[in-house]
């Protein structure tokens, strides 16, 4: 009856609203488990929603000013809150008491627009400031401790124009899923790539054909394919290149392999989101009077599936669940829509002897269903299944995802990169507890 949402590589769009959490959120993100939704608040506070029981189990009450991005670390132990406060704070949901308290603070020079843990360690922080600037904030030990301003070097002329791309803000920065780039968006429609370890630029692109100021970037899953939300309400999807080892320069025009708009309204788009195996493609529109998602189907050339309607509450952001055929979608009153894709049952999928039938039938019994088996037999097998040993570390239907550093290709370095992320490993570990707090207990 499940099958479709246990196994994430069987994932169709969702259709309709599962549930709706009143958050007072302005974005809703969901964590690599996909059981928790972090939802960034006006008031300063983030607010963890469990899905299950559909009530907030953690209030994050850390900021003065609106909340601007929430992060999750890779096994969710850790989320990261920024803000126009010029903090960015680090949470362990681990810790014994509630509120829980700072894991870390970082302070900014100017107010945050967005701040990402690294895919592989939750003490490598990539924060963007309002002010157009981005840096990589490294809170490990010596001699990895350090922030470091990643810019373009100056002194590259745009052919045709006369003038530095050096000169364009930085307007979105985004690690790639194996952490060892950083792709960062201008407001001149440029897509600056970086090395994480190197903190040095090692390729520029511009998209073919000009996009204007790029306002955010995704990624599918296996980081083989970018998508980016573009100032002239266009959608772009392309295939990330492969940087080599060499070091060299890589100056590319990029070509999108599909562009996604709303030819009619011709709307904006608030946010854009991969499905878990990146065979579809949500964005939300900025629609003043609807909240509307539309959905293309990348697997079938990228062609339209189908709009979903939110009601009157219009559309201010959208994430889509790590594992399933669901969204959470946020309104610009607050609420946070869940969306789901509901299956009808089927009863075969129960047991082996099940049937689903449209009428009553007459039920023949067999000669031997009934018959007394007998006791010693019955006691030889369960002897026999308790000698038998029991794994108990692999799920049964497991998908098997690729490690970041499979992802991508041939990266820079070799596994260069790899190691020094893991180098001074956080505590993120799988084994994590968080102790559920609920309003009674309060």
């Amino acid at each position: 009856m499940n099958e479709s949402l246990i196994n994430p590589f069987n994932i169709t769009h969702p259709t309709a609203v599962q549930a709706s959490l009143f958050a007072l959120g302005s974005f809703a993100r969901f964590d690599p488990s996909g059981r928790f939704v972090g939802v960034g608040r006006f008031d300063g506070v983030a607010t963890i929603w469990d899905l299950d029981t559909k009530s907030a189990v953690r209030w994050l009450d850390g900021h003065v000013k609106a909340v601007t991005s929430l992060d999750w670390s890779r096994h969710s132990r850790y989320v990261l809150t920024s803000s126009k406060d010029w903090n960015v704070i680090v949470w362990d949901l681990a810790s014994i008491c509630d509120p829980p308290q700072r894991h870390a603070t970082i302070r900014c020079d100017a107010p945050v627009s967005s701040a990402s843990f690294h895919p592989r360690n939750s003490r490598i922080v990539l924060t963007l400031l309002n002010t157009g600037e981005v840096y990589l904030i490294d809170l490990r030990k010596a001699p990895h401790r350090g922030r470091t301003e990643l810019f373009e070097p100056e002194g590259d002329e745009d052919e045709g124009q006369g003038q530095s791309s050096r000169r364009y803000a930085m307007t979105v920065a985004r690690f790639d899923p194996t952490g060892k780039f950083v792709f960062v968006g201008t407001s001149g429609g440029y897509i600056l790539v970086f090395n994480s370890r190197s903190k040095t630029m090692i390729a520029r692109h511009r998209i073919s054909g000009g996009s204007g100021s790029l306002k955010g970037l995704d990624f599918a899953k296996n980081g083989r394919r970018l998508v980016t939300n573009s100032s002239d309400r266009t959608l772009r999807q392309f295939i990330v290149p492969r940087y080599l080892s060499s070091g060299e320069f890589l100056e590319q025009e990029l070509e999108p392999t599909h562009r996604f708009n709303d030819p009619i309204n011709k709307t904006a788009w608030h946010a854009v989101s991969y499905s878990p195996d990146g065979e579809w493609l949500a964005g939300g529109a900025a629609d003043a009077a609807m909240h509307k998602i539309y959905i293309w189907d990348i697997s079938n050339d990228g062609q339209f599936a189908s709009t979903l309607d939110g009601g009157r509450e219009p559309l201010a952001h959208l994430h889509w669940h790590p594992s399933k055929s669901s969204i959470a979608s946020t309104t610009n009153q607050g609420n946070v829509l869940i969306w789901h894709s509901p299956n009808a049952e089927r009863w075969g999928a129960f047991a082996g002897g099940f049937e689903e039938v449209d009428e009553n039938v007459e039920y023949e019994e067999r000669e031997d269903e009934f018959d007394i088996e007998d006791e010693a037999e019955i006691l030889r097998r369960k002897k026999e299944a308790e000698q038998e040993e029991v794994d108990i570390d692999t799920i049964e239907g497991e998908s098997q995802i690729h490690e970041p550093d499979e992802v991508n290709g041939s990266v820079i370095g070799g596994d260069e990169d790899t190691r020094w992320a893991d180098e001074d490993a956080d505590d993120d570990v799988v084994t994590w507890k968080m102790r559920i707090v609920m309003d009674d207990d309060i």
